[in-house]
C-alpha cells in the first residue's frame, strides 16, 4: 500500500481523510481516502513539485503506479491528460476504493490490479510504461526490487521517467545505473526524485 510514514511527517493540505487533484480535467475533485493506520497519501505540496518538474510530460503517457494506495498520483496523471494507467495495490479495500474513484470520475481509460506488486512485475510485461511511479511503504525493502524488475521484465520504455519517493536514508544509488537522476528534494524524513531512463550499455 502507497506512503505507509510516521505521523511525524508533514500534513497534507487536503485535510484528513481526502486526497483533491490539483488540475487537468478532474481539477478540484476531492476523493475519499481509506481510514487504515499509516495511509498517508503524497501531500500537495510534494505532488505539485512533482507534476511541475514533468510539466508537459504528463499527457499522452502510459502510467504505472506501483504501489498505488489512494490512488493520488495516477488519479492526477490521468486527470492532466496521460494515456492510459495501471494502478497496483495490495490492500483489498483500497483496491475497491480505487475502483470507484474511477466510477466517480467515468474514468475508462485505467486499470486497477489488485495484488503485490512484486509479483506483478515478475511477469513479462505486458505493455511497456513511460511515466511510473513507484512510492512504496518505508522501510520494508520494496524499492530495489521493485526497480529491478522493472528493467529486467522490460516493463520500461526507452526514455521513461520514474518518480521515486522513499524514505532520505535509502541507498539510491543502487538502483539501475541507467536511471539518470534529472530532478530531486527533501521534505522531512521523505526524499522524491526523478529519473530517466537511458538504454543500458
Amino acid at each position: 500500500m502507497k506512503a505507509r510514514r510516521p505521523a511525524a511527517n508533514a500534513p497534507t493540505h487536503n485535510g484528513p481523510g481526502f486526497v483533491r487533484i490539483i488540475s487537468g480535467q478532474w481539477r478540484g475533485r476531492r476523493l475519499p481516502v481509506l481510514n487504515a493506520q499509516g495511509l498517508r497519501p503524497t501531500t500537495d505540496r510534494v505532488k505539485e513539485t512533482l507534476f511541475n518538474w514533468l510539466m508537459q510530460d504528463t499527457a499522452g503517457r502510459t502510467v504505472l503506479d506501483c504501489f498505488s494506495g489512494s490512488g493520488s498520483l495516477a488519479l492526477e496523471a490521468l486527470s492532466r491528460h496521460a494515456n492510459f494507467a495501471t494502478l497496483v495495490e495490495l490492500d483489498k479495500t483500497a483496491v475497491k476504493q480505487l475502483q470507484q474513484h474511477l466510477q466517480t470520475l467515468k474514468c475508462n481509460n485505467a486499470e486497477v490490479i489488485a495484488g503485490s506488486c512484486l509479483v506483478y512485475l515478475q511477469q513479462a510485461a505486458k505493455r511497456q510504461y513511460d511515466l511510473v511511479f513507484l512510492d512504496p511503504p518505508f522501510r520494508q525493502s520494496l524499492l530495489l526490487p521493485c526497480a529491478t524488475l522493472l528493467e529486467q521484465q522490460s516493463w520500461l520504455s526507452d526514455n521513461a521517467l520514474i518518480y521515486v519517493e522513499c524514505e532520505k536514508e535509502l541507498p539510491v544509488a543502487q538502483l539501475p545505473a541507467n536511471w539518470r537522476p534529472i530532478k530531486e528534494s527533501v521534505a522531512g524524513q521523505l526524499a522524491y526524485r526523478l529519473y530517466q531512463r537511458e538504454q543500458p550499455e
